[in-house]
């Protein structure tokens, strides 16, 4: 008998028909005897749905109100699943995330979890089956909180971390985790085990099957994580520690995200302190700066700033760097029309070329490279948009990944 966190995505929870099948394959761990807590996410769809009733209240919709509104989407999954098991004869309890409860810090629409009451859930797993709502928390003034969109994953990690599960699985409409998407790249192949630092790469760089600070927890706790499919009885991808890397592969997935722009100033004044002038107000703004690439004349008197950003935080930025009154530049150009694309893979730390054979495949299919940012086990590239699939196939050929 083992305790473990079960995670149902969305996709995983669609429809009544998705709910009754997911309360069967919870049916089966329950009759091996295991302690299950599941986690699960609103109804494919039904956060958008949410999202758009607000919309049409006010462009402007009060974030508390927002969480409050939001929130409801997990809870009637958990209600639904619920009664589900409860058909099968599986004694089984919903929890919503202030009779936990679940405690959270940070702004509204995007808090953390830091910490959960055990000892409710602890005891009724000797009873039953406990189904939670991901994606929530409450704060310490009580207000109901979202940690963000996709964040049913951070959830079930952070359950599997405070509950000192034996496992987490999360459970998606694929069959695990995958060297490119395979909806758009039909010979990307199945990774049958990958490393946490690899993971947290392909996450972070577009590869949606698992949200980043999830990944990022695991790591830190070393939490033993598997992705499978909802759909079939295939194994899925496990997320190990370092121990499990394989390094005799260069690469191991290629990811890319199309949610990028690029913003140059040029002819800004060269003198210490301007990079900090530039990107502080930018930090105070919540805005997350990606890839920065400065360009020194001659004279070493002006240089030019590239720098990325996402996309919805362009129009954002400009402004607060138009009203930047510490900073002097000549103009500000941009490009919202830009993709990365990035290589990750372990095996890049100890095989020389990688860089070169990256490069080269894309000149040679005449990809243009817009800006470079690397790291141990990733290399990615910003490109313009409109030829972001032929770069990832490219790639995906070159570094032997059909």
């Amino acid at each position: 008998m083992v305790k473990k966190v079960l995670k149902f995505g969305g996709t995983s929870v669609g429809t009544i028909e998705r709910i009754q099948h997911v309360a069967k394959i919870i049916k089966k761990e329950y009759d091996l005897g295991n302690k299950l807590i599941v986690v699960v996410s609103a109804m494919a769809g039904k956060t958008n749905e949410l999202i758009d009733l607000s919309n049409q209240i006010s462009e402007n919709f009060d974030k508390r109100e927002l969480d409050v509104l939001l929130s409801s989407g997990e809870q009637v999954t958990c209600a639904l699943l619920t009664a589900a098991l409860i058909k099968l004869k599986i004694n089984s309890k919903s929890w919503l995330n202030w009779q936990i409860p679940i405690l959270t810090d940070g702004d509204h629409n995007n808090s953390r979890i830091v910490n959960i009451n055990v000892s409710k859930i602890n005891q009724y797993l000797n009873e039953g089956v406990a189904v939670v709502p991901g994606f929530q928390g409450i704060s310490k003034n009580g207000d109901i909180t979202t940690i963000g969109r996709g964040g049913s994953d951070a959830s079930a990690v952070a359950f599997a971390k405070l509950f000192d599960t034996d496992s987490c699985e999360i459970y998606t409409d694929v069959d695990g985790v995958f060297s490119s998407d395979p909806n758009k790249i039909p010979v990307a192949k199945k990774i049958d085990k990958i490393s946490y630092e690899e993971m947290l790469e392909l996450s972070s760089l577009g590869a949606k099957v698992m949200q980043p600070s999830a990944v990022q927890t695991a790591m830190m706790y070393d939490i033993p994580l598997q992705v499978r499919s909802t759909f079939t009885d295939r194994k899925g991808t496990k997320i190990f520690d370092q121990q499990n890397i394989d390094y005799t592969k260069s690469v191991t997935g290629v990811a890319y995200s199309k949610d990028d722009a690029k913003i140059t100033l040029l002819g800004v004044e060269d003198r210490p302190g301007v990079a900090a002038n530039i990107f502080e107000p930018l930090n105070k703004a919540q805005i997350n700066v990606d890839m920065v690439i400065q360009n020194v004349s001659s004279d070493q008197k002006i240089t030019d700033i590239t720098f990325t950003i996402k996309r919805d935080d362009l129009i954002k930025t400009k402004e607060i760097l138009q009203k930047n009154k510490n900073i002097k530049y000549e103009s500000i150009t941009h490009n919202a029309n830009v993709a990365k694309v990035s290589i990750v893979g372990a095996g890049m730390v100890s095989t020389p070329g990688i860089t070169y054979k990256m490069f080269k495949a894309l000149a040679d299919d005449k990809i243009n490279i817009l800006a470079i940012s690397t790291s141990e086990i990733k290399l990615s590239v910003i490109i313009e948009e409109e030829n972001t699939l032929r770069a990832v196939k490219k790639l995906h050929t070159i570094f032997e990944l059909d």
